[in-house]
C-alpha cells in the first residue's frame, strides 16, 4: 500500500515497539517489594494501567507538570487502595520507578524481525511524548537502537504529539516530507491524527485494543506491517 511512496517510516516507542505494560509489571514488582509495600500487585495495576494512561493524556494537554504525572498517578492509586502511604515514600518510588524501568528490556513480538526487514529499505525514526533521560536508555537496553536515525522526543521539541511541531521537528531532522513519511503507533489522538494533521501517512497499532475506526489502517501484530511496506 505504501510501497513506492514512502521513504521514511516513524514509530513511537512505549506501547509500539517498546513494551510497556510489561516492562512497568516488573519494575513495579521489584520496587514495592524492595520498598516493603504490601499490595497486591495486581490490584495495584488494575487500577494503575488506566489511569497512567489518562494522566498521561492529562500531560499532553499541558494540563498538568512532569513532576504532577509522576507524583499523581502513585498517590491517586494508594488513595483507591486506601493504604496509607507518606509522601516522601511516594517520591521515592516514582524516582525507583524511572530509574529502574529502563533496565527491562522486553519489546512486542516481531519487534526485531521488523525493523530488520525495514531497515535496509527504509529510513527509521522515533518520534516520543516519553521522558528524554529514560527514552534513549530504553532503545539502547533493547538493543533497538541502532536500527533509528532520528530520535525526537518532546523535551526536545518543547511539545507533545498530536502537536505538529513535533512532527514538523522530525521531519526537518530526517531530511523527510511528509507526503513520503509514514507515521506507526498506538495512540489514535497522539500518534494517527496528530501525524495526519501535518500530512503523513499513518498505520494504527492496537496496542490498547480500542474500538475500529476509519482513520487508517489498523493492525493488532508489527509483522502485518509488512502487508504494507
Amino acid at each position: 500500500m505504501f510501497k513506492g511512496v514512502v521513504t521514511d517510516v516513524f514509530f513511537d516507542l512505549d506501547h509500539t515497539l517498546w513494551d510497556f505494560e510489561k516492562n512497568s509489571y516488573l519494575t513495579f514488582e521489584k520496587i514495592l517489594a524492595e520498598n516493603g509495600i504490601d499490595v497486591d500487585l495486581n490490584s495495584f495495576l488494575e487500577i494503575y494501567v488506566p489511569l497512567n494512561l489518562s494522566f498521561w493524556k492529562l500531560y499532553r494537554e499541558e494540563k498538568i507538570s512532569k513532576t504532577e504525572l509522576r507524583y499523581q498517578r502513585l498517590k491517586t492509586v494508594f488513595d483507591r487502595l486506601d493504604y496509607f502511604i507518606a509522601d516522601e515514600t511516594i517520591d521515592l518510588l516514582a524516582n525507583e520507578y524511572i530509574r529502574h524501568l529502563c533496565t527491562f528490556d522486553h519489546v512486542f513480538p516481531n519487534t526485531t524481525e521488523i525493523l530488520e526487514y525495514l531497515s535496509p529499505n527504509y529510513k527509521l525514526h522515533i518520534i516520543t511524548n516519553g521522558f528524554q533521560e529514560i527514552q534513549e536508555k530504553k532503545l539502547e537496553n533493547s538493543n533497538i537502537r541502532g536500527y533509528f536515525d532520528q530520535v525526537v522526543n518532546s523535551e526536545m521539541a518543547g511539545v507533545k504529539k498530536p502537536n505538529p511541531i513535533i512532527f514538523e521537528l522530525a521531519l526537518e531532522r530526517a531530511g523527510a516530507t511528509p507526503q513520503k513519511s509514514l507515521m506507526i503507533g498506538d495512540s489514535l489522538e497522539a500518534d494517527i491524527m496528530g501525524a495526519q494533521a501535518v500530512g503523513f501517512h499513518a498505520l494504527h497499532f492496537n496496542a490498547h485494543n480500542e474500538p475500529y475506526h476509519e482513520y487508517c489502517q489498523i493492525i493488532t501484530d508489527l509483522s502485518e506491517i509488512k502487508t504494507f511496506l
